[in-house]
């Protein structure tokens, strides 16, 4: 067994909710309003499809909205792996990983490890653009039933909804979070920081037409074929964290690019830029009153000190 590399699910395709896009000969990356299904493999006009993205779609022009999923794992945090991550934008290396209590850290004195005071908190973190960084890998379809598609996400709205929905699934099915039917979904809000535009987040429901006392039922007889056919998901959850244990950090210098690129760039976006750009205007108007101001009244004090 090598010792520093990460056991992680073997991947076969990307859910993504963006791309990037080339503008200005900058690669920025854009929001999507629906799911896309990918392989692992790049072309010239960005990731290939995968054929399930096309067989889940009504037509052609449909957004895909939801996607039918099942987890690997009973363990939700094996499931969805989320921490606070920092990428040396060189390398593509994670530098710092952390969960808000402990981190550890890349140095030239080797993988330390020190507090985590989140983000905010740390120096290192705030200058380098450090953030929550998860992943969510999930079974598509029944062509292989341990691979895994895999959906990554900085956002926080898409990281705590995760969370939340699959400690609740696990506890409402008793430790059956792998049996159980579920639903990728996509949703929308509002908040006052998107200036009322909307933004996307990937939420975990059951599947539309179902209650979730169907689901549980349907998980506990499937957990009961799966004992009786001699699958052991106990030592399957367990093979996973000890596969996890075995490396510093999960991603890879070449899945590490590929996530900067997507969700750590290195310029701002160009309605960002635009916004920076009316904010420098506003304050060079201000600055233009201000000194139109400063003379009249310069002026007007002349005046008075002149009169006989």
């Amino acid at each position: 067994m090598l010792k520093g590399l990460a056991l992680t699910p073997p991947i076969l395709g990307r859910i993504s909710i963006g791309h990037v896009l080339e503008r200005n000969g900058k690669r920025l990356p854009q929001k999507d309003d629906g799911f896309t299904i990918t392989t692992q493999i790049q072309g010239k006009d960005g990731w290939l499809l995968h054929p399930l993205d096309t067989s889940l779609r009504k037509t052609p022009e449909h957004k895909l909205r939801s996607i039918p999923i099942r987890l690997l794992f009973d363990n939700p945090d094996l499931s969805f792996r989320a921490n606070y991550t920092l990428f040396d934008r060189r390398s593509g290396r994670p530098v710092c990983v952390g969960d808000g209590q402990t981190c550890r850290r890349s140095s030239s004195a080797g993988i330390q490890s020190l507090p985590c005071p989140t983000p905010m908190g740390c120096p290192l973190g705030v200058e380098g653009s450090c953030k929550p960084y998860g992943r969510l890998h999930v079974r598509i379809g029944d062509d292989d039933d341990l691979g895994c598609f895999v959906f990554r996400t900085t956002g926080f709205n898409s990281i705590r909804t995760l969370m939340t929905r699959l400690r609740y699934f696990q506890a409402v099915s008793g430790d059956r979070l792998s049996c159980m039917r579920l639903e990728l979904k996509l949703r929308g809000k509002s908040t006052a920081l998107s200036h009322r535009a909307p933004i996307y987040y990937v939420d975990v429901t059951i599947p539309q037409g179902n209650t979730l006392m169907e689901i549980v039922q349907e998980a506990c007889d499937e957990k009961t074929r799966r004992v009786q056919a001699g699958l052991r998901q106990d030592l399957l959850d367990q093979a996973a964290l000890e596969g996890l244990a075995l490396g510093a950090f999960e991603e890879s210098e070449e899945e590490g690019m590929a996530v900067l690129e997507e969700f750590y760039p290195t310029s701002e976006k160009p309605e960002q830029e635009d916004r920076a750009a009316f904010s420098n205007d506003c304050e060079q108007t201000v600055l233009a009153g201000q000194a139109v101001l400063a003379n009249k009244l310069q002026r007007k004090h002349q005046q008075v000190n002149t009169r006989p």
